[in-house]
């Protein structure tokens, strides 16, 4: 009994019905575009999710916007334009470069060549305790 009791309540989970956002398009094309826009689109709320993957409720009207905006046969640049004029830069997973958006652009580089910097110096210095040269 015990054992049955067990397995229903690892199971139970899996029953669970999954909540998915149902659109219907009158062309497979619309549905792809549908599908490339969710994922080009950031949630604002969620940080670092595209309105795709996230269950708020702003990304849900997110979704909800792309499906009626495809439908009244707008672009999907005019789809963009939208939500960054409505939600900021931000929105969008392939920002603009401007001055603004230039720390979104340059931030990884100057990351990635601090941490380059950074193992140039330890190497040397590595190599000159290794040799017995003065450190200080």
């Amino acid at each position: 009994m015990k054992r049955l009791v067990l397995m229903l309540l690892c199971c139970w989970p899996l029953a669970l019905p999954a909540v998915q956002d149902i659109y219907q398009f009158d062309s497979v094309i619309d549905e792809q575009r549908f599908r490339e826009l969710l994922v080009q689109l950031r949630c604002p709320k969620c940080q670092n999710q595209a309105i795709s993957d996230s269950d708020a409720p702003i990304a849900q009207d997110m979704r909800q916007q792309v499906a009626e905006m495809i439908r009244a046969g707008r672009s999907d640049e005019e789809i963009v334009d939208y939500f960054v004029q409505r939600y900021g830069d931000f929105v969008s997973y392939h920002p603009p470069l401007t001055p603004q958006t230039m720390i979104l652009w340059l931030a990884p580089l100057m990351a990635m060549g601090g941490g380059l910097l950074l193992v140039v110096f330890q190497i040397r210095r590595a190599r000159r305790i290794t040799r017995g040269e003065d450190i200080t």
